[in-house]
């Protein structure tokens, strides 16, 4: 039997915390930002089954070590940016990384995915 415990709205916190495994798509493109800061762009595809989806991916204010075709673990938050490109504002909704752990350091994504539970707990 599955139950799911009632959480009063006041004793409720949002949690934004998405973990991601997926292969990198794409060369890593570095920008500068008119602000100042810089932002890296991955672009990450995953597979369940026959369900292929691509995650938009930025790391901000750090450089990258990974390449196109690494498979990754990234744990981050969900977000919403709005730019204006070509006079016209835009938005963009992207996973901002805050950290990233190749599948083949299994330690480092023990640690990744032990962050996020952590998260997790936190906003319980």
């Amino acid at each position: 039997m599955n139950t799911v415990a009632t959480i009063d709205s006041d004793q409720r916190h949002d949690i934004n915390t998405v973990v991601v495994r997926g292969r990198i798509t794409s060369e890593p493109r570095r920008r500068d930002l008119p602000s100042g800061s810089t932002v890296t762009q991955l672009e990450i595809t995953t597979r369940a089954g026959d369900v292929t989806a691509s995650v938009p991916v930025a790391v901000f204010e750090a450089t990258t070590e990974y390449r196109a075709d690494d498979e990754v673990v990234v744990l981050g938050y969900v977000r919403r940016r709005f730019f204006r490109a070509g006079g016209v504002t835009q938005s963009r909704t992207e996973l901002v990384a805050t950290k990233i752990a190749s599948t083949s350091r299994r330690r480092d994504v023990t640690r990744l995915v032990a962050a996020a539970v952590k998260q997790l707990e936190a906003g319980a």
